[in-house]
């Protein structure tokens, strides 16, 4: 058949680019007497590290779930050589090393391998946080796909459990006092000094100690943080080592 006249039709063949969002957990390859060492007591050494293994693998199952079609898995891990071992944990997850330093220091050099990665935007997410909503995750994509923003849920213990970014700003975790209640307050500070739009989620917690383990056990009986927004988020693999420990200090 001859041409019909007039200018070509859009061409339909080539869809627009996804603009993705690494959803990247923080974490260590679990191993004994190096993983969720301020669990013990009351755990063993080598409970730290299966129950830091339950995290993960919790959290990265919800990860994994997302519904948002921008959310992309990921791990920014140490140390170097446990790839193999990490992804037993985390099918499927795309992996990044950590870099040296304080925790400010590996958080920054996170953000941006992962924007350099092509991402529009990054999470970066405690490991130690395995029943962490998902509506708090889907809102986080949603957000930081907004713009140059930091979009942040506070710890219950005055720390964050996830900060996200469409840009690295440094200034967010320079000369920081890491693991104390002033954390989320500093943070917040810094932005409005750099000017930086923020957007805030609900609040959840991190489980690093003796007290924190407490409101855990609590959760996964059926009672939920007095914080709480949302219905319980079932953390299976940690649901399993609580109960197989309770069942064991019973005998």
């Amino acid at each position: 058949m001859g041409a019909m006249g007039g200018p070509p039709g859009p061409d339909m063949s080539e869809e627009p680019t996804m603009r993705t969002v690494a959803v990247a957990i923080i974490c260590k390859t679990p191993a004994p007497g190096k993983s969720k060492t301020r669990l013990s007591p009351p755990l063993r050494p080598d409970e730290c590290a299966a129950i830091s293994a339950c995290f993960i693998t919790d959290l990265g199952r919800t990860i994994a779930g997302l519904e948002h079609p921008g959310a992309r898995p990921c791990a920014v891990y140490t140390p170097a050589g446990s790839e193999a071992e990490l992804l037993g944990i985390l099918p499927g997850f795309a992996l990044t090393l950590q870099g040296e330093g304080d925790l400010g220091a590996r958080l920054v050099k996170g953000f941006g391998d992962l924007l350099a990665n092509g991402h529009a935007g990054a999470i970066l997410i405690s490991s130690d946080s395995p029943t962490l909503p998902p509506s708090i995750l889907e809102a986080a994509v949603a957000a930081v796909l907004g713009g140059d923003r930091m979009v942040i849920s506070p710890a219950f213990d005055g720390g964050y459990t996830l900060i996200g970014l469409a840009r690295v700003h440094a200034r967010l975790f320079e000369d920081m006092v890491w693991s104390t209640e002033t954390v989320f307050d500093t943070t917040m500070a810094r932005a409005g000094e750099i000017g930086l739009e923020t957007v805030v989620l609900p609040m959840w917690y991190d489980i690093d100690d003796a007290a924190s383990y407490a409101m855990l056990e609590a959760e996964l009986g059926g009672q939920p943080p007095a914080f709480a927004r949302t219905a319980l988020r079932d953390a299976p693999a940690t649901r399993r080592f609580v109960e197989a420990r309770h069942t064991m200090a019973a005998q």
